[in-house]
């Protein structure tokens, strides 16, 4: 996540349990111990972030590191963890969960700012990739085992969702999207996960380009720097073999593409 308010770079470190702060005007990276498994974030004001972490939402103060838990979710479901999640346009933080035994019974929530939590959508495998349209009128989820990417409409003012429909069907090519980005022409820029690229989708799901990666598993991206005309890309190192490490040498680093299109703002969380 680019963060305007600092020009700084966030990512998550999920098994590792950190958060990464990264300035590229100087290369200074700092990291944050959150305490638990970290999945995705937020800006949520000065100097402050919304985590999801395994079971919860908080807050981190950047600042001082300290984290302030505020409030369960799927605490009660010991096959389940909070996964990928985004801030939408007015506000609210998204976040989805995982099941980790591959069943559909993992959720995606909205959290308000008042304090109250939503649950939007059920009956997903893995929660992942989302975002919004440049119009605010399409929302998007990815489930990852599925391989497909949905549309919804989505209502700015109330933030539902309805109408799901599929926009991208990988399963033929065996692919498996992960975190998106969108951009200001409303394209969609996937990870696919043990694939080796990330692609580029035109806002009716056909495929407009494909970025080749030298690692296997890319897992998210996020367009920054002053002109968001970087695509940063995270990559994953996690279950793989010494001989696919070997193969795949830089996987866990994080890469920056330069790219000829701009990408929509990250949003905000505005808590009350």
């Amino acid at each position: 996540m680019w963060n305007h308010r600092d020009q700084h770079l966030y990512w998550v470190d999920i098994y590792n349990h950190v958060v990464h702060q990264f300035n590229p005007a100087t290369g200074e990276c700092i990291v944050f111990d959150t305490g638990a498994e970290v999945t995705c974030l937020a800006s949520a004001g000065e100097q402050q972030l919304i985590v999801a972490l395994r079971d919860r939402l908080a807050f981190l103060d950047t600042q001082t590191g300290t984290v302030t838990p505020l409030i369960s979710v799927e605490a009660e479901n010991p096959h389940t963890r909070l996964n990928d999640g985004k801030a939408d346009p007015q506000g609210r933080f998204w976040v989805g969960s995982i099941s980790e035994r591959a069943k559909p019974e993992a959720n995606l929530y909205r959290y308000d700012p008042d304090g109250s939590l939503h649950q939007m959508e059920t009956g997903l495998t893995n929660s992942n990739g989302l975002g919004w349209s440049p119009d605010q009128s399409t929302f998007y989820l990815t489930d990852t085992p599925t391989h497909k990417i949905y549309a919804y409409q989505y209502e700015p003012q109330t933030g539902s969702i309805r109408d799901r429909r599929v926009l991208i069907d990988l399963s033929q090519e065996g692919l498996f999207p992960d975190g998106l980005a969108i951009d200001a022409e409303g394209c969609l820029w996937s990870a696919m996960w043990d694939a080796w690229c990330v692609i580029r989708f035109d806002p009716n799901g056909q495929e407009v380009a494909r970025v080749e990666m030298p690692v296997q598993c890319p897992t998210c991206c996020a367009f920054g720097d002053a002109d968001l005309k970087t695509l940063y890309i995270t990559t994953a190192s996690v279950g793989q073999s010494q001989a696919e490490i070997q193969k795949s040498f830089y996987s866990g680093d994080l890469f920056a593409l330069r790219t000829d299109v701009v990408g929509l703002p990250a949003n905000s969380f505005n808590p009350q």
